[in-house]
């Protein structure tokens, strides 16, 4: 029975010690024992939406698609995470060849690529943004 209080007593103790490794930078402990906090990395500069988007035209519409008129909004920085978001617009045409019309899409840009897309929805900024052609 004592070595299991004795076992116990010093895996408590353990724990405790390994706690104070562990100290965030706003822990209210001494400073050269707090962890240092992570150096964030500057903001991306907002990108060349005209430039991406002609040089990734195929990642934002098929091909099949035939994307003409094609115009952009400018950038604006994303909501949940470090890259920027602008909406696309162009003239596309179906799979079996008939006219869409103007369909809009919002494509996400970090690091000078384009990292996603969607079709934009009716509560999305793109119906007030204004667009110029690429």
């Amino acid at each position: 029975m004592l070595r299991i209080v004795v076992h116990a007593a010093l895996l408590a103790g353990a724990l405790a010690l390994a706690g104070c490794g562990f100290a965030d930078s706003r822990a209210p402990v001494p400073e050269f024992m707090r962890m240092k906090e992570a150096e964030q990395p500057p903001p991306e500069a907002p990108p060349d939406v005209k430039r991406v988007v002609r040089e990734q035209i195929d990642v934002v519409f098929l091909a099949t698609s035939y994307p003409r008129e094609v115009h952009v909004a400018p950038p604006h920085r994303e909501v949940r995470g470090p890259g920027w978001m602008a909406c696309v617009r162009a003239q596309l045409t179906s799979a079996t060849g008939s006219p869409l019309g103007a369909q809009t899409y919002i494509v996400t840009i970090n690091g000078g690529k384009v990292v996603d897309r969607r079709r934009a929805e009716a509560d999305d900024i793109c119906g007030t943004e204004t667009y110029e052609p690429i």
